[in-house]
C-alpha cells in the first residue's frame, strides 16, 4: 500500500501481533501524518479507544472508519469519524446503532451509505432527512456497490434529489479490479 499524504510504501502482515510501540515506530517510519483506523469494525478492538488517543496526542491526524454497529461515543473528540450506516440490501441494516447520528459533529465527520439499489438509496434518503444529516455531517457519502448493474440509474437519483451529497464510487476497483490489492 502507499500512503497517499506522502507516498511511502508500508505493509502490515496480516494476523500479526504488534504493541503499541512497536506501530508507532513503524508510522514513524512512514513520515506520514494521516492515520485511517479500519478493518472489520475496529470500535469493536479492546485496545482501540486507548490507541485512538495515542495517536491523537502524538500529532496524527485521526479518521476512525467505524462499520456503525457500536458506539462512537468514547472515541477520542480529536480524530474524526466516518460513520457507515447499512442498508437494507447488505442484509445489517437491523445491527446500526442509530445513536451514532446523533453525536456527529458537523465541522468534521462524515457519513457513509453502500447502497445496492434503488431501494437502499431510499432507505439512505429517509436517514438523510430523518436524522438531518445535512447539517451534521461534514460529508454524506453514497457509494454504489462495485459491479452493481443500476449505477447510472443510482447515479441519477442521487443528482436528482438536490441533497448535499457526494457519490463516491470505489475507484480503485475500476481502474485495478475487484480483486487487486495494495493500490
Amino acid at each position: 500500500m502507499r500512503c497517499v499524504w506522502c507516498d511511502s510504501e508500508y505493509t502490515f502482515t496480516g494476523g500479526e501481533r504488534m504493541s503499541f510501540e512497536q506501530i508507532f515506530e513503524r508510522l514513524g517510519e512512514f513520515g506520514c501524518p494521516l492515520v485511517e483506523v479500519t478493518g472489520g469494525e475496529p470500535l469493536a478492538q479492546k485496545n482501540v479507544f486507548p490507541f485512538i488517543a495515542e495517536l491523537c496526542d502524538r500529532g496524527y491526524e485521526v479518521l476512525i472508519e467505524t462499520g456503525g454497529y457500536v458506539s462512537t461515543e468514547k472515541v477520542d473528540p480529536r480524530a474524526k469519524i466516518i460513520l457507515d450506516v447499512k442498508c437494507p440490501a447488505s442484509g445489517e441494516a437491523e445491527r446500526n446503532h442509530w445513536p451514532n447520528l446523533e453525536l456527529l459533529r458537523p465541522d468534521r465527520d462524515e457519513v457513509k451509505f453502500v447502497v445496492a439499489d434503488l431501494a437502499d438509496w431510499e432507505f439512505a434518503n429517509g436517514v438523510i432527512a430523518e436524522y438531518h444529516l445535512e447539517k451534521r455531517a461534514k460529508e454524506i457519502l453514497i457509494s454504489p456497490v462495485f459491479g452493481i448493474k443500476n449505477l447510472a440509474e443510482i447515479a441519477e437519483a442521487v443528482a436528482a434529489s438536490g441533497l448535499r451529497v457526494r457519490l463516491n464510487l470505489q475507484l480503485h476497483k475500476y481502474i485495478w479490479g475487484p480483486d487487486v490489492h495494495g493500490v
